[in-house]
């Protein structure tokens, strides 16, 4: 690292405005600025891609508002004086793999998340395709974790009884003439990266394989071994198997402080009372550096970048049957491709995400321009694309640090600490290896003070709620005849029936709101939104808990769906 250099880089950019300085093996900016791209600008001239001395921003910008967590509104002592062994901070898909990887050992697990649901934040936010690596180069811990991960999805998903389906992957090409600079670049991807399933396919077998793409594309980069699921579904069934064997969920529970002596942890404060974990695990994304400062032990920096998705009719879905986007051959080096076109496990088709910096950590959003731009580059994909046929959008806030590589490892100045942070994709491909790792290091340090046995009991099988839609006609009815409410359609543009819905209210994580329910068996996920069903939800909720209606929320506790009755 040459401070010197990069300091005249700021200097020249900023005036003297910004400094660069060497402190505790990590880069500090200090100074001030007018804006939040000044400050990203700033931080990334002076990271270097998947470095381990990593950027720390300290800087001031005037744009920059106060942005305070947002916090359940919960406030009791349900878990004061607990003593897990392992704190779990955070339950996206980084904090479940690790609870279900944990619960292998005889270990008191304990998970936190401060929202009335898991996947609330990127980890339900993203378009759920699991990744080839392709755009992934040697020496970053993307790419160490990308195929063990990839490689893992059939086992995991059969074992959580998860959808999932490998649809392959298309990156295209334009211009002819660049044919065989990509077949240089593909066969160093294959030999040197270990992407094996990396190969070119001619513009006339990619019309073959997928009819309404672009006409003038002349080739693509191919490979099969790229997927789609369900990214909240994996996120909960992960969860629920974990409470299977033995860990805890607690919903609506944030940390707010943390007691630190000795290079240690001794407490942890949540709104829920406090905590005296052995271990902690900082899995919190967006907020994974607001976590290692409690802890002491903060050496990096995250740059919170937004990302909106499309989701499209099911009758879009015909239009394509893999992942796909266009390459053009620009200067342009933005972190994002613009998005592509997903078809998903459950055969809609998802369009974006792009990729805008921002300081706002829990504003999603979702703005006009995002779509379209996204939709304006991938109709050079596939023609056929219309924003008419969008049922939903949504906005996921992503977590990077400004060495676009995350970081697994333990505290570097807390002993009692494990960071699982600056998740971003291809952070739902790369998780399940990635828990593997974090278990052992977990195991390790737990270890020198006593003995960690396994768990002989655990069982990695989760069974779902049953999918009334999947079945034949013999199944439906033998399934009736067991249980009439799944004679009861309560969705039909999903054809979800009563019976799954109460199922999915007696799962292992109850989250009896009419998007908690959404989430896990899909009533409101057609074409109307809920504009039918979503009544009937709330009620079967409503009987299912014995409230009133009006007690039953959209999703957090101050999210009302009636205010009582007006006859």
């Amino acid at each position: 690292m040459n401070l010197n250099k990069t300091n005249k880089k700021l200097s020249a950019r900023f005036g003297g405005a910004v400094r660069a300085e060497l402190a505790d093996g990590c880069i500090v900016l200090s100074g001030r600025v007018k804006t939040w791209q000044e400050v990203v600008v700033a931080c990334q001239t002076a990271a270097e891609k998947y470095s381990t001395v990593h950027v720390v921003n300290d800087l001031t910008c005037d744009e920059v508002k106060e942005q305070p967590m947002r916090m359940p509104k919960l406030r009791d002592k349900a878990l004061d004086g607990r003593t897990p062994d392992v704190l779990i901070i955070g339950g996206g898909i980084s904090g479940v793999t690790i609870a279900r990887e944990l619960t292998r050992y005889k270990l008191d697990v304990l998970l936190v998340e401060k929202e009335a649901d898991l996947a609330l934040q990127a980890s339900g936010r993203n378009d759920g395709e699991v990744h080839p690596g392709i755009d992934l180069s040697k020496g970053s811990k993307k790419h160490y974790y990308i195929r063990k991960g990839n490689e893992m999805y059939e086992q995991v998903c059969k074992e959580l009884d998860v959808p999932f389906k490998r649809v392959g992957q298309y990156v295209c090409f334009t211009k002819g003439w660049a044919k065989p600079l990509v077949a240089l670049y593909c066969l160093y991807r294959k030999k040197h990266d270990g992407i094996s399933d990396t190969k070119l396919i001619s513009g006339a077998e990619l019309k073959r394989r997928e009819p309404n793409f672009a006409k003038d594309f002349k080739f693509a980069i191919s490979n099969p071994s790229s997927g789609c699921v369900c990214p909240y579904g994996l996120t909960i069934a992960y969860a629920e198997n974990a409470v299977q064997n033995g860990a805890e969920v607690a919903l609506n529970t944030a940390v707010v402080s943390m007691e630190v002596a000795d290079g240690k942890i001794q407490s942890v404060e949540t709104n829920r009372g406090t905590l005296y974990p052995r271990l902690v695990v900082n899995a919190a994304g967006v907020f994974s550096e607001d976590v290692a400062e409690m802890a002491g032990d903060r050496f990096f920096s995250i740059h919170p970048r937004r990302g909106t998705n499309s989701i499209l009719d099911k009758k879009a879905g015909a239009f394509m049957h893999s992942i796909a986007s266009i390459k053009e051959l620009t200067a342009n080096k933005a972190h994002s491709k613009g998005g592509g076109i997903l078809h998903t496990v459950h055969d809609n088709l998802l369009v974006g995400p792009d990729a805008i910096e921002t300081y706002e950590k829990e504003n999603t959003e979702t703005h006009r321009e995002s779509i379209e731009n996204v939709f304006k580059k991938q109709k050079k994909t596939m023609p056929k694309l219309s924003e008419r046929d969008i049922i939903t959008y949504f906005t996921g806030v992503r977590a990077p640090t400004f060495e676009e590589d995350f970081i697994i490892e333990p505290g570097r100045k807390t002993k009692n600490l494990i960071h699982c942070a600056g998740i971003q994709s291809p952070g739902l491909t790369t998780a399940p290896a990635v828990a593997l790792d974090i278990a052992d290091m977990a195991v390790k340090a737990l270890s020198e003070e006593k003995p960690v046995e396994e768990n002989k009991d655990f069982s990695p099988i989760r069974h779902g709620v049953p999918v009334l839609r999947e079945m034949t006609d013999e199944q439906r009815a033998a399934k009736i005849r067991e249980n009439p409410d799944y004679g009861v359609i309560v969705c039909r543009c999903e054809e979800v029936s009563k019976g799954e819905i109460l199922d999915a209210l007696r799962s292992p994580i109850c989250v009896p709101t009419v998007d908690g329910v959404k989430k896990r068996v899909r009533p409101g996920m057609g074409r109307c939104q809920g504009g039918f069903c979503s009544p009937l939800v709330t009620q079967i909720i409503a009987d299912f808990l014995g409230v009133p209606l009006n007690e039953v929320k959209k999703s957090a506790e101050d999210s009302m769906i009636t205010f009582g009755r007006t006859k």
